[in-house]
């Protein structure tokens, strides 16, 4: 046989592989009609994923393996207590160890709020259980503004990743929550009124040490770690005159008002504080880009003119630059956290299949499309 001959044998024999190992498999196989839970405009995301059907899920954390989400939750059908309980969950909609798909952590007592794994598997989560078995009573409107309440019977615990021996970490006098872990598992941060006011507090695991991160008046929340474990990013308040003394009594009354939060970061000692966003409305939910140059949030500052009640994902630089929305269902997309290996995002919607409105929020994953190919940018919803 000719060597030409062989040659042409040996490329079309080659061709598939090629195409394969240059990715053209994975863009073929994606089928945009399948993706019945995205919608028009979100080209960052992929084979969206919903994993939870009822009430109220939130604030869903990915374990450091990436198979696992730890949230909170009132839903009815897992959840007898009618207040949040922390639970988790296989991200793939596997059965878990009790059998079920997904598996109570928290006691079941009292209240809790803001899960988190540590890197060796634990968990940490804040829970008012010791205070009371009951749920804590409190309003949702204070002088006539949407607040949100202010526990001191919070506390931080620590327990096994059954959510067995279950003991607190970070405790004391006033509101402990707010907890996350950072990647190389050497630090907590976390939000507490330990100052007086609502600040960030630093939690070395392996001594105990405290550092205050935070001391100016206002509300300080909400804070994550960047992938290399040297920035935090969190939800800020800076209200002057009048709005602080407004802040400092709801405060007081165990309270406070999420209306004018901005997007703050910091090296992780609490040095070389910077704002990054200057947008009304709440800005909050902030979580760093794996790359560490970019920032997701949640905002309602596009929706101001409506009530300020549609809140979506977007993503900015962190000097402020390129803002970019990144959710677009019309109703309410938060708490974005990247899996650890930057393939996959979590977040919590109140989207569903059937595109009719409803108040349940639940936990979705989808795939994270870092630079969106034109069926991304070309998708449009069925409905």
């Amino acid at each position: 046989m000719h060597i030409n001959s062989l040659k042409r044998i040996s490329f079309l024999f080659l061709f598939p592989l090629l195409i394969i190992f240059r990715g053209g498999e994975s863009k073929s196989s994606y089928n945009p009609e399948k993706d019945i839970l995205r919608y028009t405009g979100e080209s960052h995301l992929r084979n969206i994923k919903q994993l939870t059907f009822g009430g109220n899920n939130a604030e869903a954390y990915w374990s450091f393996d990436n198979k696992q989400l730890i949230f909170q939750s009132d839903w009815s059908e897992i959840n007898q207590q009618p207040c949040d309980q922390i639970f988790k969950l296989n991200v793939d909609g596997s059965n878990l160890e009790n059998g079920k798909k997904y598996m109570l952590l928290s006691t079941g007592k009292g209240r809790t709020t803001c899960s988190y794994y540590l890197k060796d598997g634990r968990i940490i989560y804040a829970s008012t259980h010791a205070a009371g078995d009951k749920c804590p009573e409190h309003e949702m409107f204070s002088g006539g503004r949407y607040v949100w309440p202010i526990f001191k019977s919070y506390d931080i615990y620590i327990a096994n990743a059954d959510g067995s021996d279950s003991k607190v970490l970070i405790g004391g006098e006033g509101y402990d929550a707010e907890a996350t872990v950072s990647p190389d598992g050497k630090y907590i941060v976390f939000t507490s009124t330990r100052s007086g006011d609502l600040d960030l507090w630093r939690y070395e695991i392996k001594t105990g040490k405290l550092l205050q991160l935070t001391n100016t008046t206002g509300y300080d929340g909400g804070a994550f770690f960047s992938r290399d474990s040297k920035k935090i990013v969190w939800r800020a308040s800076r209200p002057k005159g009048e709005a602080a003394e407004t802040y400092k009594k709801l405060l007081t009354d165990g309270y406070v008002e999420p209306k004018e939060l901005n997007i703050y970061i910091s090296d992780i000692d609490g040095k070389n504080v910077k704002q990054v966003t200057n947008l009304p409305g709440a800005n909050w939910a902030p979580f760093f880009h794996p790359k560490g140059k970019k920032i997701l949030f949640c905002s309602n500052h596009h929706s101001q003119n409506e009530g300020g009640r549609r809140f979506d994902i977007f993503m900015i630089n962190i000097d402020g630059s390129k803002l970019e929305q990144i959710t677009n269902s019309g109703i309410f997309d938060a708490f974005a956290m990247f899996s650890y290996d930057g393939k996959k995002l979590a977040w919590c919607s109140n989207r569903n299949v059937d595109r009719k409105p409803t108040h349940d929020t639940n936990v979705f994953v989808g795939d994270w499309i870092d630079n969106p190919e034109q069926v991304d940018i070309n998708f449009k919803s069925l409905k």
